[in-house]
């Protein structure tokens, strides 16, 4: 060795930045982990996320956070200091996900053949805005299925009746559920297939706007929701004796009827739906209910420039007509409304409560209600985004929905324990009876 030469130390290198997303592939109601570590210690950075769906909208997501001194950011302990939310929310990044385009609502189509993929990017800084000259020190793509293994999905095209059955896999017999939409019209099979998923047998029933349907609902045909119940209890794999619902909106006042005059209906769910018949007539057998109409005065313009259907009228219930009131007291299973208080559609709370009241006015107790607050209209499944507003079938305006994203999600969660935990007591063969 010359006396030029120093002697050399052995070589050091700054870690690798990582994002690890564990697991990679699961569930789009199951948690993940997010980790990112070789960052510099206390080095603040940017996590967003990106996703696209079916019809190539973009929604996205971001959060502030700072490493520790171990230049580690672990979403389940670490706190955002800002973005699209603040506070320790493991999934946060997955809730707050916003349409770029205003008023898009995120829904999977095609639950069998594909996920939705969320691309996770880290940035050694606070990113604001996008841009195309700045890369992320770190990427994780993870996929968000609405189908687990083995579950099979039936095209059903069975006299009226049209819909998607979706059966877990074994030989059953299993729990039984029809799954009801609102005024999206057509058929949406994600909760139903997330069912399925979790060991239910799930019909998720197209009802207008879909083939062979009308195109329109003039009257709820109550035949046609008994005819689909009958075809449920007649599969092999479908357990007796009686069939659960899951309803939201314009089908939880359906479901709530099917409550009331069908038999074969034991456990229904009612997510932020009327006490009464609206806007059209509900018709079975010889029966006809009349529906409560909206008086337009009363329809409102958000700033948002959605509609509200919602408003400040003290005592919606007073203004239904009393011959429109489903008679809730006639159900013969058990019923559990789920409301957020800060639903912009319905004021569904004081609609659960009056069911509750009369109910209890009747010598019942087959009712429990879960109300909550900050929570909006589309209680979804977990870490599903809050949908504050969206377009719907045929609607002139968007309609405004509510709701405060991190109460929302909480409510979510929450919500979707329950309701399962609520259909396995009372589609079981061993479940309480009135």
């Amino acid at each position: 060795m010359s006396s030029e030469e120093a002697p050399r130390g052995p070589l050091t290198s700054l870690p690798m930045i990582q994002l690890i997303v564990t697991p990679s592939k699961a569930l789009v109601d199951e948690p993940v982990s997010i980790l990112a570590t070789g960052l510099p210690p206390l080095q603040v950075v940017t996590i967003k996320a990106t996703l696209k769906d079916e019809k190539e909208n973009l929604f996205q997501s971001r959060a502030f956070y700072k490493a520790n001194e171990a230049g580690e950011v672990d979403l389940e302990q670490a706190a955002a200091l800002g973005g699209d939310y603040v506070g320790v929310h493991p999934m946060g990044l997955f809730w707050s996900l916003k349409p770029k385009r205003p008023f898009q609502r995120l829904m999977k189509r095609d639950v069998m053949n594909s996920p939705f993929c969320i691309t996770l990017d880290l940035y050694d800084s606070v990113r604001l805005k996008d841009s195309a000259t700045i890369r992320p020190k770190a990427s994780q793509t993870v996929q968000r299925w609405f189908v687990g293994p083995g579950v099979q999905r039936k095209q059903i095209r069975e006299g009226r009746i049209r819909g998607a059955l979706f059966l877990p896999p074994g030989e059953g017999p299993f729990p039984g559920i029809i799954d009801l939409f609102g005024i999206a019209g057509g058929l949406i099979e994600f909760r139903a297939s997330l069912l399925a998923s979790h060991g239910f047998a799930v019909l998720a029933l197209a009802y207008f706007a879909y083939e062979g349907l009308p195109d329109k609902l003039l009257e709820t045909d109550l035949e046609y929701f008994q005819e689909a119940a009958d075809f449920l209890l007649a599969h092999p794999k479908i357990q007796q004796p009686g069939i659960g619902v899951i309803s939201v909106c314009k089908g939880a006042e359906i479901g709530l009827a099917m409550a009331c005059y069908l038999k074969q209906v034991v456990a229904t769910v009612c997510i932020n739906g009327p006490i009464a018949v609206s806007a059209i007539p509900l018709r079975y057998r010889d029966l006809v209910v009349p529906p409560s109409q909206l008086v337009p005065e009363h329809i409102q313009i958000h700033a948002s420039g959605a509609i509200q259907f919602r408003s400040n009228i003290s005592d919606p219930i007073n203004r239904l007509n009393p011959q429109s009131i489903l008679p809730v007291e006639k159900a013969r299973g058990w019923i559990l409304f789920i409301v957020g208080e800060n639903d912009e559609c319905l004021d569904s709370k004081a609609y659960a409560q009056a069911a509750m009241d009369q109910l209890q006015s009747h010598g019942r107790s087959n009712g429990r209600m879960l109300a909550y607050p900050g929570a909006g209209h589309l209680i979804e499944p977990p870490y599903s985004p809050c949908c504050f507003a969206s377009w719907t079938f045929a609607s002139a305006k968007p309609l405004l929905w509510g709701g405060d994203s991190i109460a929302h999600a909480a409510a979510q969660e929450h919500s979707w324990r329950e309701i399962q935990k609520f259909f396995r007591q009372h589609l079981s063969p061993s479940g309480s009876k009135l």
